[in-house]
């Protein structure tokens, strides 16, 4: 299972169908995917770019679905507005001296640093980021940037996967980590318990990063999002709803220019 970058539901399945509806004069299409049979409920999801997905227990129709989706509809209707205006505002990384980069939840500026003779390298420095490059080029930037990030993402992640772990009761030991670009998911955890992380995370704030790693620890006791699943992310994080709404609004500008 997966915590996706909008976190609203998470089928983690291949697309069963389409459907589609109005909403103030707009045609909103929408993916389904099927869940499991122990799961009642149906749940929606907007991702960042504004795609619309339905996750329905087995056996639900679509008259079923498109009730449920319709009942939402000023609140899916809304998601994409936001989306859309949050895309329209977000510009491309051009990756030179002067943008704005994230960091454990914080902005630095970026400076980049032309030193033919010095070693390339990225270090943060009195609330900026440097890069030195031997000669500058957006791409060789945001190469040394990306690599950057990664490293710094398997030190974090294993740091609060540790500290995360004592209130996973459930859980017996600690599950191998893996560090893994993706374009629709902060993590995931398979069958067998392995996490993988989105290194874009790293630059979300401590508690989101806790956040999406107690969201995976608690699919190792249960693979979908029950009731049981959601009992169990309520005890271990109360506020993880607060969280995931902040972590959702940053989607469009952690993962900017990845």
């Amino acid at each position: 299972m997966s915590v996706p970058i909008v976190t609203n539901a998470s089928p983690g399945r291949a697309v069963q169908s389409w459907l589609s509806f109005y909403y103030a004069d707009e045609l909103i299409q929408v993916e389904r995917a099927q869940r499991g049979r122990d799961v009642s409920r149906i749940l929606i999801k907007v991702d960042p770019d504004c795609r619309v997905r339905v996750s329905a227990p087995v056996g639900s129709s679509d008259e079923q679905v498109l009730a449920a989706l319709k009942r939402r509809g000023r609140w899916i209707y809304q998601q994409l507005r936001e989306f859309r205006a949050q895309l329209t505002h977000v510009r491309p990384r051009q990756y030179i001296s002067g943008e704005s980069h994230y960091y454990l939840g914080k902005q630095y500026v970026l400076k980049v640093v032309e030193a033919p003779d010095e070693l390339q390298q990225v270090r943060l420095l009195r609330g900026r980021l440097e890069v030195s490059v031997r000669l500058k080029s957006a791409e060789k930037v945001r190469e040394l940037l990306h690599a950057w990030y990664k490293a710094r993402a398997r030190e974090v992640f294993e740091r609060r996967l540790e500290a995360v772990l004592q209130q996973a009761l459930w859980v017996s030991g600690k599950p191998p980590l893996r560090i893994l670009s993706m374009q629709t998911q902060w993590g995931s955890c398979s069958p067998a318990g392995r996490i993988t992380l989105n290194p874009h995370l790293v630059k979300a704030a401590r508690e989101c990063i806790d956040y999406v790693i107690l969201h995976e620890l608690c699919h190792i006791a249960e693979h979908n999002h029950s009731e049981r699943f959601y009992r169990l992310m309520q005890q271990v994080m109360p506020q993880w709803e607060r969280v995931k709404e902040r972590l959702d609004g940053m989607a469009a500008s952690l993962l900017n220019g990845r």
